[in-house]
């Protein structure tokens, strides 16, 4: 067993939580190995009442020794981890790196911690990796689980999918981690080949995302006939920027792959959609912005990519 922290224990970082939860601690007893930091009202309300995991068929109440806001809470606790797996919003990594940096954790407690970036979208690793820590404590990892956080202390998983990570961490906890997924009925991977599948997601995601933020329609929009030809551009570019990466695909089987994933999650609600309906930042910088930075790296034209960008970002702007 080891002990994890959720640094950003939203939605994914929640479910998460109880992914590596021991099965034994889920029946009324406080989960120790586990800590969650994350947003004031969400922890708060788990302080008071618990964190409520809604599954298709059942519900799972679980009470936490270890719940902060802030890394001052951790310094003042004494929770030690060994995993910290990191499951912010892309556009809030630089402030991570930032707390972590004046913390002085990261010469002290955190020193042999290893960091997962569990997160959408790339270029995550080169913004973590200002921190200057050593490439063997960072990995990154990426998840097909569709969560939603209703409201605060209470997530519903809508979707199971498998979570894969980079392989590069000690066997000992790969083996608790994978242990504890297979114990609830979900999938891990430690993927030698992590590039591969993170560019799949890519691939994905930069259709999806924008698509149904912008339509304001759940994923099965995407199969519209009328968007032929927007998704056709989309991932033509995103293959050709690939290409260029090492990363070689053809593009029929990477659009049929985009479509197989918004059939069989047709009813799912974006995470974009659900950013732009409030007026948030969206992720959109770290999926089909990337792809447009890589594109001009490499001298690429990228037109749709940069459409879909350009109106995600206008969608967001307060009058």
């Amino acid at each position: 067993m080891a002990d994890v922290l959720i640094y950003g224990a939203g939605a994914i970082g929640s479910f998460m939580a109880y992914l590596l939860s021991d099965p034994g601690d889920l029946i009324g007893s406080k989960i120790e190995n586990v800590a969650l930091l994350g947003r004031k009202g969400h922890i708060n309300r788990i302080k008071d009442l618990g964190l409520q995991i809604y599954l298709p068929e059942e519900r799972a109440h679980m009470l936490f020794k270890h719940c902060f806001t802030g890394l001052d809470d951790l310094k003042a606790s004494d929770f030690c981890p060994e995993i910290i797996i990191v499951c912010v919003k892309t556009y809030s990594l630089p402030e991570v790196c930032d707390e972590l940096r004046k913390s002085g954790l990261l010469q002290g407690r955190l020193k042999n911690a290893f960091f997962i970036l569990l997160m959408n979208g790339m270029g995550n690793r080169e913004v973590f990796n200002e921190l200057g820590l050593p490439d063997s404590q960072v990995l990154e990892g990426i998840t097909s689980l569709g969560v939603k956080l209703s409201e605060d202390g209470t997530v519903e998983l809508k979707g199971k999918g498998k979570t894969i990570l980079e392989d590069k961490i000690g066997e000992d906890k790969k083996k608790f981690m994978m242990e504890r997924f297979l114990e609830k009925g979900f999938e891990m991977e430690f993927a030698p080949d992590f590039k591969e599948h993170q560019y799949s997601k890519l691939f994905v995601n930069c259709v999806i995302n924008p698509i149904t933020a912008l339509t304001r329609r759940e994923n099965g929009i995407v199969l519209s006939t009328i968007l032929k030809n927007t998704v056709q551009g989309v991932v033509k570019e995103a293959v050709n920027v690939a290409a260029k990466e090492g990363i070689k695909r053809d593009e029929t089987s990477v659009r049929k792959m985009v479509y197989s994933v918004a059939e069989k999650t047709s009813g799912n609600t974006s995470s974009m959609l659900q950013d732009v309906l409030k007026f948030r930042m969206t992720e959109i910088d770290s999926i089909n912005g990337y792809i447009i930075r890589r594109a001009k790296k490499h001298k690429i034209e990228v037109p749709v990519n940069e459409a879909l960008y350009e109106l995600i970002k206008s969608a967001t702007i307060r009058e």
